[in-house]
């Protein structure tokens, strides 16, 4: 079987619905994703860090960095749908970001503490959210589709799972 090292676990998928026992099994991802993004990574030298995880992709550093950037712009906009009606999100160039110093050369533990902290506070934000709030929207004007937050609660555990698996099937691949 041949698998492609971008979508190591398949694109994602937009549910056609959310259940309350889907959103929790969700948080619930998002939950463990700290922990999970430290467990992958432990152990590895400085050069493993600087390995991509495919040929032209982004090194492991890259990957953790750019989870942090991402969720972090994904708890924003939250916030922004949660307070306002269907906002505009401001996109940003996720490529470039990750070719910027702290993208490429700063250590991965500001990101994993990041992630810590940032996934405290979003899965604190969520869990009291009531079935309501699950239905707001934000508008992205790339993609040029209205998301709703239990949508985008999907995409961002999809994210987690996505981004981990590009390291923990390099380690595997590369005995690691």
């Amino acid at each position: 079987m041949n698998i492609d090292l971008r979508y190591p676990i398949g694109k994602f998928k937009a549910p056609e619905q959310v259940s309350v026992a889907d959103r929790i099994a969700l948080i619930s991802m998002l939950r463990d994703l700290p922990a999970a993004m430290r467990m992958a990574t432990s152990g590895l030298s400085e050069s493993q860090l600087l390995t991509p995880y495919r040929d032209g992709g982004w090194t492991i550093a890259q990957v953790v960095h750019h989870v942090a950037d991402s969720h972090m712009n994904a708890y924003i906009r939250f916030k922004l749908a949660l307070t306002e009606d269907n906002p505009t999100i401001k996109p940003y160039e996720e490529a470039l970001w990750a070719e910027l110093p702290d993208g490429k050369s700063t250590e991965i533990e500001s990101s994993l503490r990041i992630l810590e902290s940032l996934h405290q506070r979003f899965v604190a934000l969520m869990e009291q959210m009531h079935d309501h709030d699950w239905k707001r929207t934000y508008f992205h004007p790339v993609s040029e589709r209205i998301l709703s937050l239990e949508l985008v609660l999907a995409l961002y555990a999809w994210h987690s799972e996505h981004h981990l698996a590009h390291i923990t099937q390099l380690r595997g691949r590369l005995d690691w």
